[in-house]
């Protein structure tokens, strides 16, 4: 798909999955640093491997923060010029994400929506599927916005 605006027809449908991207230890690491999050399961391998988790998961809000670049690995619109995230109306971490899987992302577009200056307002169902499991890591009905030339 090379244009924004050829989103108008694809309401309802699968329109992308991501690459699969890798959820490692360092990765965790330098996000609990972003953000202060220092909570052991997340940072202490030798301490989780005692959980039912047998080690270290991502936190929720990184696997979330990830949707904006597993979107930019998956779409490319030659006629957008600016994009940005409008919010989200609903977010559930549904499954743990260990440390050293992969995850990719299932965008649904729910809703296309023009917007006046040349925009358009784009609703998804995103589900981040983790590899070799059955249940998503997170579903999320995700908001961007769009701005064309």
């Amino acid at each position: 798909m090379s244009s924004i605006r050829e989103l108008a027809s694809r309401v309802g449908e699968e329109v992308g999955i991501s690459p699969w991207v890798e959820i490692g230890q360092e990765r965790i690491d330098t996000f609990a640093r972003a953000i202060e999050d220092f909570q052991w399961i997340h940072v202490d391998p030798a301490r989780a491997r005692e959980t039912p988790f047998g080690g270290t998961i991502a936190h929720g809000f990184l696997t979330l923060s990830l949707l904006s670049h597993l979107s930019e690995l998956t779409f490319s619109f030659s006629d957008r010029r600016m994009g940005i995230n409008y919010g989200l109306n609903r977010v559930r971490f549904t499954s743990p994400v260990p440390s050293g899987s992969r995850v990719r992302a299932r965008f649904t577009l729910a809703k296309y929506e023009p917007l006046e200056a040349q925009g358009v307002q784009v609703t998804w169902n995103v589900a981040l599927e983790i590899e070799g499991s059955d249940k998503p890591a997170l579903v999320a009905e995700w908001i961007g916005r769009h701005y064309y030339a």
